[in-house]
């Protein structure tokens, strides 16, 4: 690690300490309930109000959750482990479905201009629309929750990597292609050895874009749909009023984010073409 990075690091470390001490101060300690009458304990008054919680409750949440994060007590109550992995699963599977549309047709319009012309209409009709406002079409046609949030992953992926895959392939420059050309490569031998290498970067770029946008609508998606997943984890919590599940699960959902944009990071170093 270079002197650069360990400070960018002390510093990152010591803003948080300071945004958490602040975070800390400003809740006022909760006070001592007196002995309550009969009257006030019928009408709730002995249950705590809800409120924001300090960061120690939430270090403690974190520790007795990811102490056991694949225990399952039934179906409201499953480990943050498991809720994660099924949005991961819902994730991938839209992604990878994405994944196998968007780059061949981004091949397909790139290298042939008559079809950028066909299609380019309706990529910027269907491209603007929210995924959640999928969401109802998807339920009544497939009538399966799982199947719907798997849609509306595949939708929201699919874009990013179609016009980026379509705009690298168009980038590549002519005379390559024209070499390709006078050595009587094939068309496909062309995309291969030619066309993918120079457009591989712009490809992951989608890619990277893709996978945060999947992760991002994945939540919002399972809180509709209900069952499992962080979503859901996240609406269950709310609903029975526990801000201190619900902001660990925040957590959780951006330091997962954060892995899945680093992991495409890496392999975007990975694919670095120099002409």
């Amino acid at each position: 690690m270079s002197a650069f990075q360990t400070r960018s690091l002390v510093l990152s470390i010591s803003i948080l300490v300071f945004l958490l001490g602040i975070w800390e101060m400003s809740i006022p300690a909760k006070e001592a309930v007196g002995e309550l009458t009969e009257y006030e304990i019928l009408m709730g008054g002995a249950a705590p109000k809800a409120g924001v919680p300090p960061p120690s409750e939430i270090f403690v949440k974190a520790f007795n959750e990811l102490s056991n994060p694949f225990y399952d007590a039934g179906p409201n109550d499953k480990g943050i482990g498991i809720q994660i992995g099924y949005s991961l699963y819902r994730v991938l599977t839209g992604y990878g479905l994405a994944a196998l549309i968007a780059i061949p047709l981004g091949f397909l319009i790139g290298m042939s201009p008559l079809m950028y012309k066909a299609l380019d209409p309706f990529i910027q009709v269907l491209r603007p629309i929210s995924p959640l406002a999928w969401m109802p079409l998807a339920l009544f046609i497939i009538q399966d929750s799982e199947g719907s949030a798997i849609f509306v992953i595949f939708i929201c992926s699919i874009w990013p990597m179609l016009i980026n895959t379509a705009f690298g392939v168009a980038g590549v420059r002519k005379d390559w292609v024209n070499v390709a050309k006078t050595h009587e490569l094939s068309v496909w031998k062309t995309a291969y050895l030619v066309i993918l290498p120079a457009a591989a970067p712009t490809i992951l770029t989608g890619m990277r874009i893709s996978i945060g946008i999947a992760w991002l609508v994945i939540v919002a998606a399972e809180m509709l749909v209900g069952g499992t997943g962080i979503g859901y984890y996240v609406w269950n919590e709310w609903n029975n009023l526990d801000l201190t599940s619900v902001i660990f699960s925040i957590l959780m959902i951006g330091l997962v984010g954060m892995v899945l944009d680093a992991i495409f990071g890496l392999l975007q170093t990975r694919v670095t073409y120099q002409e």
